[in-house]
C-alpha cells in the first residue's frame, strides 16, 4: 500500500551516503524520488568497490526506491531540465560544499523562484561558514572531531581507534530525514517552504553526546561519578573466544556471578544495594566474572548467561549475522534477483507502520534507467531529447 509520504516528490542530487541514505529512508516511506546524476558514469558511489554489472554495493544500499536520470547540470539546457523537475517537487536535497550550489545556479534562492514552497535541504561538512567551512571532510574526520575516536579506547590496548563504518554519515542521514519530514509537516500546517540545514560535524556530535559526553554534561563540582556506559563497552574473553555481556541492573550483575559459579559472591552483602557501586565491590565482581568466563567456552557461557537472564550476545561474523535466528524471524534481510546485476540482499526499513505500511521499494536503479519515463512526465518530445543527447545534456 502507499506509505505515509505518498504524494511527496523529492529531487535528490546528493552523492555517496549522507544525502542518498536520508532520501532513501523517505523513499521507503512512500515518497517519489527522482535521483539526478552527473553525466557519463552517474554519482560517485557507483564507481566504488563491490561492483557487478553496473551496480556497486554502496550505491545499492543507499538508493533503492529511486528513479534515476543523468543530466549535465553544467549546461544551460540541463539546468532548465532540473528547473522543470523542481517545479512540481516538494523537496530538493544536495550535499555539495558551501558555494557549489550557487555556482551551479541551484541554490535555495534560485529554486525558490520556481517552487516557492520547496523544502530545500542541504548537507555540509562543517557548516555554511566558520573556520573550517571550506575544508573537505569525510566520516573519519568528523569521528575524530566529535569524540568517537577518543571513545574507542580498549584499556588493554590503550590506543584510540575509529568506528570502522561511516557512523557520522549515517547519523547525518537519519537526522536529515527526520528534519525534512518535520519541515513537510510544518508546511502542511501553514508554514512556508524552508531551508533545512545540517552539518556532519554537528550531526556527529549530537549523535555521540547523549551517552558519550556524560562527564561533560553537568558543570562544576559536587558530581558523583560512577561507572559510565562507555567504560563498560568491552569484550569478555572466554576460553575459546569472546562474548558481549551487559549487566545493567543489580539483579543482572548478580546473575553474571551466578552464571560463572560464584553464587557465594552473588549473595554477599557487597553485591547488594548501594554497596554494589563501591569501586572495590565493582572490581571484585568484575574480576570474578572475568576469571570465570576464561574457564568456560563461549557456547557454555552464552547459555548460562541467557539462563540467568543477563543481556548477552556472541560476537557474530558478518556471515553469522545473516543466519541469526531473530534476524531471520524478523525478516530483516531480504534477498531478491535483479535482471541485470543479479542476486542481491538488502535490509527492510526498521520502522514498521500499523496503518500505512508501504510496499517494499524497487531495487536501486541502473544509471539513468528511468530517463525516458521522467522525460515523458516532463513532456519532452523525441526531437528535443535527440538534440539534448547530441549536446551531451542527457546520456
Amino acid at each position: 500500500m502507499p506509505g505515509p509520504l505518498a504524494g511527496v516528490r523529492i529531487i535528490d542530487v546528493s552523492e555517496v551516503i549522507s544525502g542518498p541514505l536520508a532520501v532513501m529512508i523517505l523513499a521507503e516511506q512512500g515518497a517519489d524520488v527522482i535521483k539526478v546524476e552527473p553525466p557519463r558514469y552517474g554519482e560517485e558511489s557507483r564507481q566504488l568497490a563491490n561492483f557487478r554489472n553496473g551496480m556497486a554495493a554502496l550505491y545499492a544500499n543507499c538508493n533503492h526506491g529511486k528513479r534515476s536520470i543523468g543530466i549535465n547540470l553544467k549546461s544551460e539546457e540541463g539546468l532548465e531540465l532540473l528547473y522543470e523537475l523542481v517545479r512540481n517537487a516538494d523537496v530538493f536535497v544536495q550535499n555539495w560544499r558551501p558555494g557549489a550550489a550557487e555556482r551551479l545556479k541551484v541554490a535555495e534562492s534560485d529554486l525558490r523562484k520556481i517552487q516557492p514552497n520547496l523544502i530545500y535541504a542541504s548537507i555540509t561538512g562543517y557548516g555554511d561558514d566558520g573556520p573550517y567551512a571550506d575544508r573537505r571532510g569525510y566520516d573519519p574526520i568528523f569521528q575524530s572531531l566529535s569524540g568517537f575516536v577518543a571513545a574507542q579506547l580498549n584499556p588493554e590496548i590503550p590506543f584510540p581507534d575509529l568506528v570502522r563504518n561511516a557512523v557520522v554519515d549515517k547519523a547525518t542521514s537519519y537526522s536529515l530525514a527526520q528534519g525534512i519530514t518535520a519541515a513537510l509537516f510544518a508546511r502542511e500546517r501553514g508554514a512556508p517552504g524552508q531551508h533545512v540545514r545540517i552539518s556532519m560535524l554537528d550531526a556527529g556530535l549530537s549523535f555521540f553526546w547523549p551517552d558519550g559526553m556524560l562527564r561533560h554534561t553537568l558543570i562544576g563540582g559536587g558530581i558523583d561519578h560512577y561507572v559510565v556506559p562507555g567504560e563498560r563497552y568491552h569484550l569478555s574473553t572466554t576460553s575459546d573466544g569472546h562474548l558481549i555481556v551487559w549487566a545493567g541492573t543489580a539483579e543482572q550483575m548478580r546473575g553474571t556471578l551466578r552464571a560463572v559459579g560464584r553464587n557465594d559472591l552473588a549473595e554477599s552483602e557487597g553485591q547488594r544495594g548501594v554497596a554494589m557501586l563501591l569501586e572495590e565491590n565493582q572490581s571484585e565482581r568484575a574480576q570474578a566474572v572475568s576469571e570465570g568466563l576464561a574457564q568456560m567456552t563461549t557456547a557454555e557461557a552464552y547459555r548460562k548467561m541467557v539462563d540467568e537472564e543477563v543481556p548477552v550476545a556472541p560476537v557474530l561474523t558478518h556471515d553469522e549475522v545473516l543466519k541469526d535466528p531473530q534476524i531471520r524471524h524478523n525478516g530483516t534481510v531480504i534477498e531478491a534477483e535483479h535482471p541485470i546485476y543479479g542476486r542481491y540482499r538488502r535490509v527492510r526499513p526498521s520502522i514498521r507502520f500499523s496503518e500505512t505500511e508501504p510496499d517494499i521499494t524497487p531495487p536501486a536503479a541502473l544509471y539513468s534507467e528511468h530517463a525516458e519515463e521522467i522525460l515523458d512526465e516532463l513532456g519532452i518530445d523525441p526531437a528535443k531529447r535527440e538534440r539534448l543527447r547530441k549536446l551531451k545534456v542527457l546520456p
